[in-house]
């Protein structure tokens, strides 16, 4: 494929394409937009990265555009014919920006709606009717349920990033979505990996569907130069000044476990007179696209977020990301990293790794199918070798130790089923160590508890040569507190009631009776 011209693209969308100096298509634009364009169903999985928001919107422009009876309400409103689920804020306002940028002069309106942000201009511009509407789950149930769109005249249903929306928790979501819609319609899902959960949702919202799978399941960008630096929590700002003061560092982005931890990041930052600005969950819509907004004009050159942002920044000239914490699920390293590298550019993606992370960094090893280069600890200023990394050459893990500091075993050369001597002796397993489980006298010098007479009959210590069913006066005599006739159980004593007596022999109660309560 050389160019844009060969896919049978209208002339207004391939005016906008030169525009944005979009001349020759990616795999996945190439293999997705013919069959888009015809009409079929597409289950596409495909690294982040590689142009797959250019490759739903533009055969959803051409064919809206091309279609008569754009005003068919009975109201002249126009109705949502196409329809895009995003899993993040982000994204969803990066793939409104692209089919702005691709749809103009077409004659097409589109909205974006998801949550944080007030629902006073999402509603007006829903009620002014849309042909692309592009939307988060929560928001878009939540007008479902007010009444205010109905998704009855969808045409076309894309849902993107669709392992991040089930990691987010929104299967319900989208299913209940997917009940919204007609049942003659396109749907296309594209996602970056291809988990068994996305399989089994594709298998159910699709029919007879394309498939394709641009790259391997998982894979990570082979333009990015991926590296590992094994290094103690305390020393990362180090490193990362290191890294950020480098020539070759022009635009970076730095990815945090946690909220907090960004912040702190930010600070840290600001005290060496580094500019930046953190992105993160805490933070309101409309400062987060501020935020945005000047990282990509430049005003700033270093921007902290947590993986809310990992699918959701899409900006030109990242050189480096830096992974301060490596995430828990390892897929969001493969989405942190796509960040640079993109458009065939080179990238370069460094993480930090401390003792903690170790479990970490075996588990994104496994998923890429490939062995991260170590980082040289010098070239950062830090200790050639850390202390938890005994050889950083290869960072194997260091082999099983027996849990005893002798070199023999537990049970010495013997097979499993024989015990060693100093344990049982030369007795079999049923026959128990007299030095083990001999029973114990209660004071030192004494006889036991039951001597040498059989479990049923008792001591003389505790009962004597009474049976057990008549009890040792000297354990259950009772003695009299005081001398003179008992008084009845009713009557108070001192000013208070005793207990009341429990049991078979015990009488009635004289006491008087409460009056219940009438309030």
């Amino acid at each position: 494929m050389t160019d844009f011209n060969a896919l049978n693209l209208i002339s207004p969308i391939l005016k906008n394409l030169q525009e944005q100096e979009y001349n020759i298509p990616t795999p996945v634009q190439a293999e997705a937009i013919p069959h888009l364009l015809a009409g079929k169903d597409l289950l596409a999985c495909a690294q982040t990265g590689t142009g797959k928001t250019a490759a739903f919107a533009l055969p959803i422009l051409q064919r809206l555009s091309s279609q008569d009876g754009q005003e068919s309400s009975s109201r002249g409103r126009r109705i949502t014919r196409a329809l895009v689920l995003s899993p993040t804020r982000e994204l969803a306002s990066q793939i409104g920006d692209s089919f702005r940028n691709y749809g103009r002069s077409l004659g097409l309106s589109q909205a974006v709606i998801f949550g944080g942000v007030s629902y006073r201009t999402q509603i007006q511009s829903l009620y002014r009717g849309v042909d692309i509407l592009v939307a988060t789950p929560g928001r878009l149930l939540d007008l479902i349920k007010q009444g205010i769109i109905s998704l009855k005249h969808v045409e076309t249903f894309v849902i993107d990033e669709a392992d991040q929306m089930f990691d987010m928790g929104f299967l319900k979501e989208v299913q209940k979505i997917v009940a919204e819609l007609p049942e003659e319609r396109q749907t296309v899902l594209f996602s970056a990996t291809m988990p068994n959960a996305i399989a089994k949702l594709a298998d159910k919202i699709l029919r007879n569907p394309e498939q394709l799978r641009i790259s391997p399941q998982s894979s990570s960008s082979e333009k990015i130069t991926q590296q590992v630096l094994f290094i103690d929590r305390n020393n990362k700002s180090r490193a990362l000044n290191a890294i950020i003061q480098d020539a070759s560092t022009k635009r970076a982005i730095v990815f945090s476990r946690t909220k907090h931890g960004a912040d702190r990041i930010v600070e840290h930052l600001l005290d060496q007179n580094i500019e930046s600005e953190a992105i993160h969950g805490d933070k309101k819509q409309a400062v987060r696209r501020r935020i945005l907004e000047n990282f990509k004009r430049g005003k700033f050159d270093v921007l902290v977020a947590t993986d809310v942002a990992a699918r959701g920044i899409d900006v030109d000239g990242i050189t480096h990301v830096i992974n301060y914490d490596l995430p828990h699920v390892p897929e969001n390293y493969v989405h942190r990293i796509g960040r640079t590298g993109r458009a065939g550019a080179d990238g370069v993606a460094i993480s930090f790794c401390d003792r903690e992370e170790r479990a970490f960094l075996n588990s994104i090893e496994r998923l890429t199918k490939k062995r991260l280069m170590v980082a040289n600890n010098t070239d950062f200023g830090l200790p050639e070798t850390m202390p938890f990394v005994k050889n950083t050459s290869d960072a194997k893990k260091a082999p099983f130790k027996q849990r005893s500091g002798s070199s023999s075993s537990r049970f010495g050369d013997k097979p499993r089923g024989e015990r060693s001597e100093s344990r049982f002796g030369h007795k079999p397993r049923s026959e128990r160590s007299e030095s083990r489980f001999a029973p114990k006298s209660r004071s030192e010098g004494g006889e036991s508890r039951f001597s040498d007479k059989p479990r049923g009959e008792r001591s003389e210590s505790r009962f004597g040569d009474k049976p057990r069913g008549e009890r040792s006066e000297a354990r259950f005599s009772a003695k009299p507190k005081s001398e003179g006739p008992r008084k009845p159980f009713g009557e108070k004593k001192d000013g208070k009631r005793p207990f009341k007596a429990v049991g078979k022999s015990a009488g009635k109660s004289t006491a008087p009776k409460r009056k219940a309560f009438k309030g």
